[in-house]
């Protein structure tokens, strides 16, 4: 299976903007015979005991190897779906990572053992510089969420040197991602969350032009924030899916039953009014929410009260294609359609096999695009895809990721 997301090992080097400076990254540490804790992201899909697919496991990969390579005792941390906090394992094995322990030892071509809810900081010296072992679930641990000082320290005694690689989950504030950093005697980025964060700076701190952001989903009371800040930053902005049908709505289109959403409607006005949002010409439409609905191509304005918008029409992709083509850097998170259903995704693969044949700069993140990414096998083709999708939004949106500011303040 070929990974999902991946960063070029340039971007790792990366010099990262000035308030990231003061961040220690962990390919410039020595770490021989040092007892390294990664938190990572292993949150994968698993059914029958089979990783269903191990995209995030092959994006960890990178610095597990760098760290393994660099003599460190390897502990990795991660957590696997929602287990319920203090219940004891065997009454969840549902959230049990020995399958990703497994898939990663296969991977790395060396056993992962995974070590018991037990493991003493006492256990920790035992291990062997070269070795690499996977603490269980963190979230089954009591004080993960709450980010509670007594399981940080407990998180800090079992390293000499804690890394923060997992850039999915950097936007909450828990004992696994941040309280640890607090008190572990060196904290530092990983090679993956300095190559997130290198990207993400470059596509928004100081991007070729014009910048283009393609926004999708189904509504924009979810995304408003990234759309009023990106409106602030970008040379245009798509907006696809439901969100875009608040759009047509605003400029007074009719949308018949499709999505959207009355109450934001002067949010996408004032939102309008600050950059070029180019809006469909023409749409894609069904009278039902089914794989198997009849499409049928419209003018925006030839929409009728049974309609439903699931796709955009060949005039708005030919349009896209052209805003897309002259990009300078893209930054994608969503389709422009129900992309899932055959007859409607022609617009959403259109507007991938642009961005991929795009020879600027490209970030995309988010399940769905993601997901389109995969669909499309264009992997390849984007410069940069993130692991992130919380994270990625909240970036972008221009909030403070808990991980990111805690390791700032620890490297100064």
């Amino acid at each position: 299976m070929k990974p999902t997301f991946r960063y070029h090992t340039s971007l790792v080097f990366l010099a990262l903007k000035e308030s990231f400076m003061a961040i220690l990254a962990m390919a410039n540490l020595d770490l021989r015979n040092q007892r390294v804790l990664i938190r990572e992201d292993l949150n994968v899909p698993v059914k029958n005991n089979n990783i269903v697919n191990d995209a995030r496991i092959r994006a960890a990969l990178p610095s597990i190897k760098l760290a393994l390579a660099k003599g460190a005792k390897v502990i990795l941390m991660s957590h696997l779906g929602r287990p319920k906090e203090g219940l004891p394992l065997a009454a969840q094995m549902e959230f049990a990572l020995m399958p990703v322990a497994v898939h990663l030892g296969q991977l790395l071509g060396q056993e992962v053992k995974v070590m018991a809810p037990d493991f003493t900081a006492a256990d920790s010296h035992t291990i062997s510089a070269g070795q690499c072992v996977l603490l269980e679930n963190v979230r089954i641990n009591v004080g993960e969420n709450a980010n509670l000082d007594d399981l940080a320290l407990y998180y800090a005694s079992l390293c000499d040197v804690f890394v923060m690689d997992a850039f999915g989950t950097a936007h909450r504030a828990q004992a696994s991602t941040h309280g640890v950093a607090k008190f572990a005697t060196t904290a530092c980025a990983g090679p993956l969350l300095v190559a997130e964060l290198a990207a993400l700076d470059r596509a928004l701190s100081n991007p070729v032009r014009p910048l283009v952001a393609l926004v999708g989903g189904s509504k924009v009371s979810s995304k408003l924030q990234v759309l009023e800040t990106l409106a602030a930053k970008v040379d245009a902005l798509v907006v696809g899916g439901g969100i875009a049908n608040t759009f047509l709505a605003a400029v007074g289109k009719p949308v018949g039953k499709s999505l959207y959403e009355v109450d934001m409607l002067d949010y996408a006005r004032k939102i309008m009014s600050k950059t070029h949002i180019p809006l469909p010409i023409d749409v894609v439409v069904a009278s039902e929410f089914k794989e198997t609905a009849v499409p049928e191509i419209k003018h925006v304005d030839a929409v009728s009260a049974n309609d439903m918008i699931l796709d955009i029409g060949p005039q708005s992709v030919a349009a896209l294609l052209e805003t897309i083509g002259k990009a300078g850097t893209i930054l994608w998170n969503g389709p422009v359609g129900v992309f899932e259903f055959p007859s409607f995704a022609k617009g959403t693969e259109a507007v991938a096999r642009a961005i991929a044949a795009n020879t600027g700069f490209s970030i995309a993140g988010g399940g769905e695009t993601i997901t389109a990414i995969e669909k499309y096998g264009i992997e390849q083709h984007i410069s940069y895809i993130s692991t992130g999708g919380g994270a990625f939004l909240e970036f972008v949106q221009g909030d403070v990721l808990p991980a990111v500011a805690i390791l700032e303040q620890r490297g100064r």
